[in-house]
C-alpha cells in the first residue's frame, strides 16, 4: 500500500540533505519526539499504538521498508498513507529539510547503538502522569518530604 501511494515522478527524487553526524543527531531527535510513539526508537513498530493500529505500524528496519526509494520514503512521511494508521506530517511539498532528515534516519536505523538508544528514549514524549511520577521520583532523591496534595496517581514500572 505504501509503494502504490507514491506518484512515480517523486520515486526517484533524491535526497537534497547531505547525511552528516549532525543531520542524523537532529533526525533521531526528531524521529524520538514525533514519530516513536508508533514506531519506536528503533523503528520497529513495537508499541503500543504501532501494534495496535490497523494495519499495524511497519518495521522500518526491513527489507520491504529499505528497499524504498528516498524519494518514496520522504513522500511517504510528508504525505501519509491513506487508509493507515500513518498521517501526513508535513506542508506536503518537496522541499521539506526536516523530512529529508528523516529520510537518512530510516536509513541508518541499522546504526543505532545503545547509547543512541537511550538518549532518544530521554526525548519521548511524556504523559502527564510519568513527568508526575519523575518529579516525585526526583524529590525523594532528593530527600524532600512527599506531596500529599497532588491527585495524579503513581504507580512504579519494575
Amino acid at each position: 500500500m505504501r509503494r502504490s501511494a507514491v506518484p512515480a515522478r517523486v520515486r526517484n527524487t533524491p535526497n537534497p540533505v547531505a547525511f552528516s553526524p549532525e543531520v542524523w543527531a537532529e533526525a533521531r531527535a526528531h524521529f524520538a519526539d514525533h514519530c516513536a510513539a508508533c514506531h519506536a526508537n528503533n523503528g520497529s513498530g513495537d508499541t503500543e499504538m504501532g501494534r495496535n493500529m490497523y494495519p499495524r505500524a511497519p518495521d522500518m528496519r526491513t527489507p520491504d521498508t529499505q528497499r524504498l526509494t528516498d524519494g518514496e520514503l520522504y513522500w511517504i512521511i510528508e504525505n501519509g498513507v491513506r487508509l493507515t494508521g500513518m498521517p501526513a506530517w508535513g506542508s506536503g511539498g518537496e522541499h521539506d529539510h526536516d523530512t529529508w532528515k528523516l529520510v537518512h534516519f530510516v536509513r541508518h536505523l541499522k546504526d543505532l547503538g545503545p547509547e543512541q538508544l537511550q538518549q532518544m528514549e530521554s526525548l519521548n514524549p511524556k504523559s502527564p502522569s510519568e513527568l508526575e511520577e519523575e518529579r516525585q521520583d526526583k524529590e525523594f532523591l532528593e530527600g524532600k518530604e512527599p506531596d500529599t496534595t497532588s491527585t495524579t496517581p503513581t504507580h512504579h514500572h519494575n
